[in-house]
C-alpha cells in the first residue's frame, strides 16, 4: 500500500502541475500538433528528487506523437521549470510523464453504456 503524500509534497506537486501546465500551454498547440495537452496530475517522491507528470492529450490519435515530443523536450522542460521554482526548491526534481488515460476509459464506458 502506497504512503499518505505529505502536505509538503501535495504542495510541490501543486505548485509543479501549475507550473508545468503553463509551460506546455505557452507553447501552443501547434508544437504539439494540433493536440491540446494538460497536466492532470503531478506526484513527487518522498524526497522531492521525481516528479511523474500525467498527461491527458486530445483527440487520443495524437497520443503517441505527443509522448514523443514530451520525451525529447523533458530536459528543456525541466530547465524551464527550474527557473519558475528557483525560489521554491533546492532542486528541481527529475521528470517522467506518464499518459493519463483516465478520459479514454470513460469515453469507453460512456460507449458501452450507449
Amino acid at each position: 500500500m502506497e504512503k499518505q503524500a505529505s502536505t509538503r509534497q501535495l504542495k510541490v506537486a501543486r505548485e509543479i502541475q501549475k507550473d508545468l501546465a503553463e509551460i506546455i500551454r505557452s507553447k501552443g498547440m501547434a508544437h504539439y500538433g494540433g493536440a491540446m495537452v494538460t497536466v492532470s496530475e503531478v506526484r513527487i517522491s518522498p524526497d522531492l528528487s521525481v516528479a511523474k507528470v500525467y498527461v491527458s492529450i486530445f483527440p487520443s490519435a495524437r497520443q503517441e506523437a505527443v509522448m514523443k515530443t514530451l520525451g525529447e523536450e523533458v530536459r528543456e522542460l525541466r530547465g524551464e521549470l527550474g527557473r519558475q521554482v528557483r525560489g521554491q526548491l533546492r532542486i528541481v526534481p527529475e521528470i517522467v510523464f506518464y499518459l493519463d488515460t483516465t478520459l479514454d476509459y470513460a469515453e469507453h464506458i460512456e460507449e458501452l453504456l450507449k
